[in-house]
């Protein structure tokens, strides 16, 4: 068993926080890794839902998109309700067709600010990619190509900006360090210590009680 497959079963067993889901948080800077440690874990549990916040955010809104989660998504699924949205085309600069997102045993919300202040009371846990902000930012320039530079020099102010205001690192449970051969999971600044710990962590590797 893959540290993928550790970590998928030790947050199945963490209770639900939000109606009957497990609504885990992937944040980190843009670049960081996030949407390809979701789609992994996704998989690894048995392909649970995964919400992109880039679906939720516009040209004009990278980071106010917080009433459409809490009115479209988090508010059904605390009812036990499937949750609908129109994700966002960032090429047309409009939202296209309605998606159901069923309120599934844990679901996966990545994004940057996945871990910002209004979301973290609906969290069961919060992973941060550990990887700092120039690495990253690096990262997803030569992802998009030089014909996106304009849009990434306004993403890396503004992401600044947001970060500063409404921090989500010293509130992460786990750090996630991708490393050449898979993951090394490691206890973030927001997790506390007890007997009713439901992650541990042995010499920097992810476990289950």
């Amino acid at each position: 068993m893959d540290d993928l497959d550790h970590a998928a079963r030790a947050l199945l067993r963490l209770p639900p926080s939000c109606g009957p889901v497990r609504l885990i948080g992937v944040d980190g800077h843009a670049g960081s890794g996030k949407s390809t440690l979701a789609t992994r874990l996704s998989a690894a549990l048995g392909d649970a839902p995964v919400l992109h916040l880039d679906d939720l955010a516009t040209h004009e809104e990278l980071f106010a998109w917080d009433g459409r989660l809490r009115e479209q998504v988090i508010g059904p699924l605390s009812r036990g309700e499937t949750a609908s949205y129109r994700p966002y085309d960032w090429r047309l600069r409009r939202f296209g067709e309605e998606r159901a997102l069923a309120p599934a045993p844990v679901v996966l919300v990545e994004g940057v600010g996945a871990g910002r202040q209004v979301v973290r009371p609906f969290l069961a846990w919060l992973l941060w990619m550990e990887r700092g902000p120039e690495e990253s930012w690096a990262r997803g320039r030569h992802r998009d190509g030089p014909e996106q530079a304009a849009f990434w020099d306004g993403w890396t102010v503004a992401e600044t900006r947001h970060f500063t205001e409404d921090p989500s690192r010293p509130h992460a449970d786990t750090l996630v360090r991708e490393c050449p051969t898979g993951y090394d999971w490691l206890p973030g600044p927001g997790v506390t210590a007890g007997a009713d710990q439901i992650i541990t962590y042995r010499d920097g590797s992810l476990s289950v009680n």
